[in-house]
C-alpha cells in the first residue's frame, strides 16, 4: 500500500521558519505530481502548492509565494516544504499528497485529483 507520512511541523514565531517532511512509502514518486494542503479548523482545505516531478516545476498557491519552496529527494522519496517568513495566518493542518496521474503541464491541482495523502502535521505560528 502506499503510505505518506508528514512531519516537522510545531510552534513557531511569526517571521520564522519551519521545514515539513513528505516521506513516501510504497512507490517511487517519479512522474507523479505532489501536493501540499493546509486546513485550519472550522475553515475549508486550501492548496498550497503542486509539484510536477516529472521536470521539477512548481505552481504555487498566491498565499505562500516568495516565502515557501518545495524541493524533493528522488532518492530517499521524500519532498521538503521550507516555509519562511511564516504568520499567523499559516497556522493550519499541512497535508502532502500525490496524483498518479502527472500533468504535462503543472498547475495548482484541486485536492480531488489526488489520490492518496499523509495524515497530516500541525503548524502554529505564533503572533
Amino acid at each position: 500500500e502506499v503510505q505518506l507520512q508528514a512531519s516537522g511541523g510545531g510552534l513557531v514565531q511569526a517571521g520564522g521558519s519551519l521545514r515539513l517532511s513528505c516521506a513516501v512509502s510504497g512507490f517511487t514518486f517519479d512522474d507523479y505530481d505532489i501536493g501540499w494542503f493546509r486546513q485550519a479548523p472550522g475553515k475549508e482545505r486550501e492548496g498550497v502548492l503542486s509539484l510536477s516531478t516529472k521536470d521539477g516545476t512548481t505552481y504555487y498557491a498566491d498565499s505562500v509565494k516568495g516565502r515557501f519552496t518545495i524541493s524533493s529527494d528522488n532518492a530517499n522519496n521524500t519532498v521538503y516544504l521550507q516555509m519562511n517568513s511564516l504568520k499567523p495566518e499559516d497556522t493550519a493542518v499541512y497535508h502532502c499528497a500525490i496524483a498518479a496521474n502527472y500533468l504535462q503541464w503543472i498547475r495548482l491541482r484541486t485536492a480531488d485529483e489526488y489520490d492518496y495523502w499523509g495524515q497530516g502535521t500541525l503548524v502554529t505560528v505564533s503572533s
